[in-house]
This record gives C-alpha cells, structure tokens and sequence, in this order.
C-alpha cells in the first residue's frame, strides 16, 4: 500500500451531489469517477497494489467507509478508492481487497498524509506485509487479507525480479529506481510497486547510517 494523494474531485459528481435526493446508486457518471481513481491511484488498487482498469469489470469502487455504514460520507470524494476485484464471487476465505471488507471498518486510512501507511507496514522477504500496530495488523490479514497465499507471491516474484536484474551487473542507483517505482509522476505505477520501494528506502537508510 502507498498513500494516496487524493486529487479534484470529477464535475460530475460536485454536480450530482448538489441534487436533490442525491446518493450514490442514483450517481450516472461513474465512468469518470472511475477515470479518476484510477489515475490518481497510478493504475494500482488501492489495498493489494494489484493493476486495475477504468471499467466495471477491471475494477471496483471502494467506500473506504462503507455506505452502509456511512450514508453521509457515499459521495465524498475523499472516501471513495479504486480496488481490485478481489476475488469477487469466491468463498470468503479466497476473497480479498474490498470484496472481502465489505462494511468492515478500518482502523487506518491510506489517504492520510499526516500519517502515511508507508511508515505503519513493512515487506518481508517472502512477500508478506506486516504492521507494527497489532491492530493494522490484524486489519490487514483479517479484514483485507492481504496475506494469502496468491498476493504473497506475486509480491515475493516482482522483488525477486528485481533484485535478479541487479545480480546481472545492473548498478543499483536508489534515487534513479526509486523515480521508476514511486514516482509522482502521472501515468501506471509497475504492479506491487511498493514492496521495491520498501527495499530501496532500506537499502538507502542502511548506506546512510
């Protein structure tokens, strides 16, 4: 996860709010918030890191509080993130992202920059994500489940494939690959962009130390 720097809302829906009896299902314009999730979040689901498209069936769109839960916060632009499909149709045991969150609350925001979940996680080498607040935590294996089997391993594959271009003689610049996997530039971040980053800002504080 990476923390998302949330940009303008679409016209659309400042427009849509402003109606009467407005609320999300009755909210047509969903195109272009896709549009916007998507590309404020470089192409990235909001919680796996897993790549997500502007269209209903490449993604879905998160209330990070849920409607349910929060019917004041469904057109908050604030609110809203794009994630991955997440298994969406399995057993819950398979599921992932928001399909398995569902109306579950969390206890951190990824939108928050007075508190960026880049410095509350960390990546093992294996692929596993971990926080040191019990509480994320537990959030992260119990309410997103970010640890099964299928996201272990596809983090543990894009760092082992990094770190194997480095064992055939490419020189590791930090500053120069950080620009490529954590880049504030717009356009698509590479999948699981953040688990690299983790292991470059380590490699940096230890050369700094």
């Amino acid at each position: 996860m990476r923390t998302i720097q949330k940009g303008p809302e679409p016209t659309t829906l400042t427009k849509h709010r402003q109606q009467p009896h407005a609320d999300y299902d009755n909210y047509a314009d969903k195109a272009e918030l896709r549009q916007a999730l998507v590309a404020e979040q470089r192409g990235l689901c909001c919680y796996c890191q897993s790549r997500i498209r502007a269209t209903s069936d490449g993604m879905k769109i998160e209330h990070w509080q849920s409607q349910t839960g929060y019917p004041a916060q469904q057109l908050d632009f604030g609110n809203l993130l794009g994630a991955c499909r997440g298994n969406e149709g399995q057993p819950i045991d398979k599921q992932h992202c928001d399909t398995r969150k569902g109306n579950s609350d969390l206890c951190f925001s990824i939108c928050d920059p007075a508190h960026p979940i880049e410095r509350q996680v960390r990546f093992l080498g294996d692929g596993t994500i971990k926080a040191n607040d019990s509480n994320i935590d537990k959030a992260l294996n119990t309410v997103l489940s970010l640890n099964m089997p299928r996201l272990v391993n596809n983090r543990k594959a894009v760092l082992e494939a990094f770190q194997r271009c480095l064992q055939d003689g490419r020189r590791l610049d930090p500053a120069r690959e950080l620009r490529k996997w954590d880049s504030s530039e717009p356009g698509e971040l590479p999948e699981f962009a953040q688990v690299v980053v983790y292991w470059l800002r380590k490699k940096q504080a230890r050369a700094a130390a």
